[in-house]
């Protein structure tokens, strides 16, 4: 399938090996008559349909999904002509085995460094405070789990929607090395914010939009108007949030498959919001706002040393990976 990240380490894996001669590859998500033929086999071969997919590899009767199977049956193939134990077949292992375990530790790590963003706690606190000068806590409560929702369902669907689009790009090792490159970047200038906050480019909202930021979240008064709100102000922290998020999507655009890149953005997003829902219910059991504002703009420069530490690791780490 063209764009398909995981047919494309299949055919790096079949470019490294020298195997173009012995395989005759045909491309099922643009061409109707090899589709037809890859669904006659999956139903010659008894495969079901939810089973079904790319890469598929129909070789001496026998029929092998996934680059894993496949990679795991071209290995023993070459068995005959090439030493198990060689330089190669170790060092392919190995570098699978490291970019299978590398994921969920980098998820998590970005993950860390949205959920302490400093823009995030901003636009829940100016929330809270403002509903709560109303007495109504139940009301407040409402409004700060559903503002954390909706956060957490736009960031949602923006990812898959960046997902789909980068995932339809067929891309390489040179893509992944971009993506750790801007990592690096983006820590670079979180660390600067640190040394030098304020001044130059800031990882933060913008400066000029911040007035209107916080007169759109004071116009709230209920739960249904903190959801509305949340989807647009969204927007808003794409400036502030973005960075870790794109460079998690880009990874996962290369090495996922839609349902298991869909399964890590849930958990990425829900760390995402649970420093908002933990707020929300703080407030409601009597956290004092202003104090929690006021502890957020004491240790910013600490958070941005702290996003631009992981951020740079992640950078580090993703290069090396493509190595």
């Amino acid at each position: 399938g063209q764009g398909c990240p995981h047919c494309a380490m299949v055919e790096e894996y079949i470019h490294t090996n020298n195997l173009n001669s012995e395989l005759i590859r045909k491309e099922i998500y643009q061409n109707p008559k090899n589709a037809e033929e890859f669904n006659q086999i999956c139903d010659q071969e008894n495969i079901a349909l939810m089973d079904r997919g790319v890469p598929f590899l129909y070789s001496e009767g026998e029929c092998f999904v996934g680059d894993k199977q496949i990679v795991t049956y071209l290995n023993e193939r070459q068995k005959g002509t090439e030493s198990p134990n060689s330089e190669s077949e170790i060092a392919e292992k190995t570098k699978q085995s490291f970019s299978e375990t590398l994921t969920i530790p980098v998820l998590l790590s970005a993950a860390i460094v949205d959920a302490v963003n400093p823009c995030a706690f901003a636009v829940l606190l100016i929330l809270m405070t403002t509903i709560l000068i109303s007495g109504e806590k139940k009301r407040a409560l409402f409004s700060g789990l559903s503002f954390s929702f909706s956060i957490f369902l736009s960031y949602l669907l923006m990812g898959l929607g960046l997902y789909s689009i980068i995932a339809s790009i067929e891309t390489s090792r040179v893509f992944i090395k971009i993506i750790g490159f801007i990592a690096i970047i983006l820590g670079l200038f979180n660390l600067k914010d640190f040394f030098w906050y304020g001044k130059g480019f800031l990882m933060e909202v913008p400066m000029k939009w911040r007035p209107k930021l916080k007169a759109l979240v004071q116009s709230i008064t209920n739960p249904i108007g903190a959801f509305l709100i949340g989807l647009l102000v969204s927007l808003f922290l794409l400036p502030c949030t973005s960075g870790p998020y794109i460079v998690i999507i880009g990874m996962l655009a290369h090495k996922e498959t839609y349902q298991e890149a869909f399964l890590l953005l849930l958990v990425y997003n829900f760390i995402f919001v649970l420093p908002m829902i933990g707020i929300t219910i703080g407030t409601y059991f009597g956290m004092d706002v202003k104090k929690a504002e006021e502890k957020r703009n004491k240790n910013l420069r600490i958070l941005h040393l702290f996003a631009g530490i992981i951020m740079l690791g992640m950078g580090i780490v993703l290069l090396i990976d493509i190595i």
